[in-house]
This record gives C-alpha cells, structure tokens and sequence, in this order.
C-alpha cells in the first residue's frame, strides 16, 4: 500500500483510509463482528488510518472500534471527531468548539477508543460565532498534552484554513470530495497542497452511486442518510444512475470496477489527497483497496473528464438540514 503524509510534520499513513461511520448503521443495520472483520481487512491490506467520530452512533463507532483495538493494538492511526451536540429529545444539532467541550468529548472518546491519544482530532462542525483562531488554540494545547497528534477540521472553506494554519499548522482537513463532489477543486485542493495540508477526502464513492449495483430506493431503510437526499431523490437518482452508467462502462473497459477506478480518480488528484471510503463490509474494502493500485494517466483521466464533467450530479449533496454548519465558498 502506498503511503502518505498526514499534514507536514504527521505520521505517513496508507493512501487510502477506511471510514468508520459505517460501523453506527447509516446505511443498514451492520454487527460489531462485521465491523471487526473491516478492520481485520483492513490490517491485511496495509490501510492503517480509520476515520471516525463522537457522535457516529452517538458513540457506537468508537466503541466498536475501541473493542477491536484492545484485542489488537499497535497497527491502526486513529482520527476522531469532536464539536456537534444533539438535542436528546429532538435530535436536532448544533455546535460548540469551547475549550470546555472539546476537552471532554476527546477524554470520552479517548476512554471509548481505549487508547491515551489519537493520532489526528477534529472539529467536525464550526462553531460559525468563535474565532478559529481560539479553537486552534485550544487544539494546539490538546496536542502540546500529548493527548493528540495533531488536528484539523471539517467541511471548512479554504479561507478559514488559512486563518487557522497561521495560528498553528493544521494536519488535515475533511472534505466530501468524490467525481460527483468537486467543490474542493474550487480552492481546497490548492489551499492544502500550498500549506502542506492532507486532504482526507470522506464518500469518495458518491455514498453508492459507482457501486457496480445501482442504489435502490426500495431497500433503504427509515436512518439511511440518503433517503431524504437530493441525489437520491427521484427524479434525480435515475438522472444520476444514468449518467453514471458511461463511468461504469468503462471501468469494465479498462477491466477494473467502478469503485476502483473512483478511488485512482481521487489519488491522482494530489499526493496530499487520501480517500477514506465507508464500509462496514471487509470484501467492499478489499475492491476499494484495488483502486490504490491501479495507476491511470492523461489518456485515462481525459476520457473520465469527458464521460463525468464537473457539475453532472443532479440535486444538491445535501438537503438543507443536512447542510447546516458547512461552510460554503465560491
């Protein structure tokens, strides 16, 4: 497996990460054994940075992966997530970067993962009325304790990068980047690349949409994340399937598969772009894993450009509940 720095000073982690989010059950009902036997997989396959968050599962995620690593210590970078509440009542969210929160859902996932630091913490939503730079603050002195290796932030604009790296560097940050998804080339892409940032680029795979099997609506379940998603709302998810089939094609042309070829798009991006596909399946993993070592070039990544230029999906990325507390740009 190839390898990648984790922002300039951090470990070298495999090119490609594996997602935990998965593990809590948005797209399905999944079991602890089954996610043990992801992780297994992705020990065989040289993947040692796993992805995950407080509040996937409201704790699930971490628990079952804090069960898996004090059976089998050693191998894995650990990245957690930190900086949404949920009302318990009416579940819906919303954001606190305090010094005070921040510190006490890294010691509860510190305590649910099993482990005295992780490797890479990040503010998984901004808190849009506190200035980035206090968080980063924060962030810095979590890292100077040694309960983390580093940190970063999610689905923020290039601009706010910026802010924050000149206070301290950032590692990484998390962005949806995927051949449906091409914000991030709108300055994020660049942003990193210039301050030596890992892009970690989260449902590289459209969540389903270059699988080999089409989503169906039908078998989505009442907590599955996409059922009330534009992309998969219809008419747009026939729209979408149909112009995703021509990829499809020639994925089998090129005698790969979709997602693998997918996953090649996404690392020839950028030496600092690492895709971290979700899965909850081990034999799902091993075909993502494929797509580390498929090498395409300019031939290749012009016919991909041709078959999905930027702007094809149909519908947002997100609905409007979905979308709260992303920041947008450009």
């Amino acid at each position: 497996m190839e390898h990648r720095q984790l922002g300039q000073s951090g470990p070298s982690v495999s090119a490609i990460g594996l997602g935990c989010w998965n593990f809590a059950g948005p797209y399905g009902p999944t079991t602890e054994q089954e996610s043990h036997e992801t992780l297994a997989a992705a020990r065989d396959l040289g993947i040692n940075l796993i992805d995950t968050a407080n509040v996937y599962g409201m704790g699930v995620s971490e628990t079952v992966i804090g069960n898996y690593l004090r059976k089998h210590p050693g191998h894995f970078r650990v990245a957690t997530k930190a900086g949404i509440r949920r009302d318990p009542a009416t579940g819906a969210r919303h954001f606190d970067n305090s010094a005070d929160h921040l510190r006490s859902e890294l010691e509860a996932s510190l305590g649910k993962l099993g482990v005295d630091h992780v490797d890479l913490f990040y503010v998984h939503r901004r808190e849009a009325d506190r200035p980035i730079e206090e968080v980063v603050g924060t962030l810095e002195r979590f890292r100077q304790e040694g309960k983390i290796g580093g940190f970063g932030f999610s689905e923020i604009a290039p601009s706010s990068l910026r802010l924050a790296h000149a206070v301290a560097p950032v590692a990484a940050v998390q962005s949806e980047y995927s051949l449906w998804t091409r914000q991030p080339e709108m300055g994020m892409v660049q942003a990193c690349r210039e301050l030596g940032v890992a892009l970690v680029a989260f449902c590289p795979l459209g969540r389903g949409i270059f699988a080999s099997q089409a989503p169906d609506r039908s078998t989505f379940g009442e907590a599955d994340f996409r059922k009330d998603n534009p992309r998969f709302l219809e008419p747009n998810l026939t729209r979408n399937i149909n112009a995703v089939a021509p990829f499809k094609a020639y994925a089998s042309d090129l005698g790969t598969t979709p997602i693998a070829l997918a996953i090649a798009w996404l690392l020839s991006r950028g030496d600092h772009v690492i895709p971290i596909p979700g899965t909850r399946s081990a034999s799902h993993l091993q075909e993502c894993a494929k797509g580390a070592e498929l090498k395409i070039g300019a031939t290749e990544l012009a016919e991909i450009a041709r078959i999905l230029p930027p702007g094809f999906a149909h519908g947002d990325r997100y609905s409007r509940e979905q979308s709260n507390g992303v920041e947008g740009y450009c």
